[in-house]
């Protein structure tokens, strides 16, 4: 069988939620092994988070965990326990990397922090993601993914553009901020990694999460550094053009037409009304100015049409138009179905569902499924029996004893 493209890369991540757990994911689907430690009983916080089949909450069966953690390896322990601990070290003298996001100073009370750690494995990667880094006055700040979205300034600019200017900012959908951390973490580990190829060396990574989500900004968190300028909802020194996300026939559609030649598109696709000939309405500075009105006439003409209709005839005409699509759209585009981007997977709890591939298609060390996310604990005999050689009555024994 083909081996993956980071194939020998042995990770043990103890994280919990969503940054750690998708950054070891993406190494996991190029082939690194990782070892995923939980907490005895209760397991990773994500379990409890949905979405769950028909809506009944089990801990083997949460939609946000079963992507997380597919191609890894299930593992329950408490290092915060003496034995725990040193099982801890142990597995750490096997590994090439660990990631851990645990509250600011934890690893250092238990004694597992780097200094610790680079005694028994010199060349260990060792990565720490915490909400502020490891220094600076927020430090030990713990923190949810409502404030690392404000504190980066990623939730102040949203919504974009803004209907009600007096609304109050929101957070980024879903568990999206810490999937964005997750995929700056990737980068800065396959880095370390490569460097560890050619020099041997392990070292030690700190990442904020507040930074990396500065660093996904782009434009935005510079603006002011460079200009004085803060971007508002409202657009602040941009100009709000007209479209947006606009409702339609069956659902919701996007325009956005920044460029001259991309309005005179859509003014085409709609059919050219009277009102588009008007003097003010061939100003970009004037439609900014009555872009809500403007929207209301596009939207005369959307609601007679699918976002389909709506897609193609724009494409054909080179505007910038799409679909905003549902999970279920999503499930059933033909375009995933040709790249056979879903894939089926068996899995003890659901049995057999459609699972996401990867986007990255590597033509000579692909992507495959090796196996679902772990049950509870469902690799802790194989790996501490066969890899670490506890015997079945020591396993027992530091089960009872809540180390396991």
């Amino acid at each position: 069988m083909t081996p993956g493209a980071l194939e020998g890369m042995k990770i043990v991540e103890y994280c919990n939620m969503v940054s750690g757990p998708y950054c070891s994911k993406l190494l996991a689907d190029m082939g690194a092994e990782v070892l995923k430690i939980e907490p005895p009983l209760t397991g990773d916080d994500s379990r409890r988070r949905g979405p769950f089949p028909e809506d009944v909450p089990h801990q083997e069966k949460s939609g946000l965990f079963l992507y997380l953690n597919s191609n890894k390896k299930g593992l329950t322990l408490d290092p915060k326990k003496s034995e725990g601990k040193e099982i801890f070290k142990k597995l750490i003298e096997k590994t090439d990397v660990l990631i851990e996001d645990r509250p600011p100073g934890e690893m250092e009370e238990l004694e597992l922090d780097y200094q610790n750690l680079k005694a028994i494995n010199p060349g260990l990667i060792m990565l720490s993601i915490t909400p502020f880094g490891r220094s600076g006055p927020f430090k030990d700040y713990k923190a949810f993914q409502l404030n690392t979205v404000h504190v980066s300034g990623q939730g102040y600019m949203l919504p974009i553009p803004a209907r009600d200017l007096d609304r109050p900012p929101v957070k980024v959908g879903g568990q999206s901020s810490g999937f964005d951390v997750g995929l700056v973490a990737v980068v800065a580990l396959t880095a370390a990694y490569y460097w560890k190829i050619r020099t041997g060396r392990g070292q030690f990574i700190e990442m904020s999460k507040q930074e990396a989500l500065m660093s996904m900004q782009r434009v935005e968190s510079v603006t002011y550094a460079n200009d004085r300028v803060v971007l508002t909802r409202g657009g602040g020194k941009v100009q709000r053009m007209p479209g947006g996300i606009l409702p339609c026939k069956d659902g919701y559609i996007v325009i956005v037409t920044p460029e001259e030649h991309q309005w005179k598109a859509l003014i085409q696709l709609i059919g050219d009304p009277d009102w588009a000939k008007e003097d003010w309405c061939r100003n970009p500075a004037s439609r900014a100015e009555n872009s809500e009105k403007i929207n209301e006439w596009i939207i005369e003409w959307t609601m007679n049409h699918t976002k389909e209709e709506i897609f193609r005839k724009g494409q054909a005409l080179s505007c910038p138009i799409a679909p905003v699509n549902t999970a279920e759209d999503i499930c059933h585009s033909e375009q995933f179905k040709a790249r056979k981007f879903f894939v089926d997977m068996e899995h003890p709890a659901l049995g057999r569902l459609p699972f996401p591939s990867s986007a990255s298609r590597f033509s000579k060390t692909p992507w495959r499924l090796r196996q679902a996310a772990p049950l509870l604990g469902e690799h802790n005999e194989a790996i501490y029996g066969r890899l670490l050689g506890f015997s079945r009555e020591e396993l027992a024994a530091l089960e009872q004893g809540g180390v396991i």
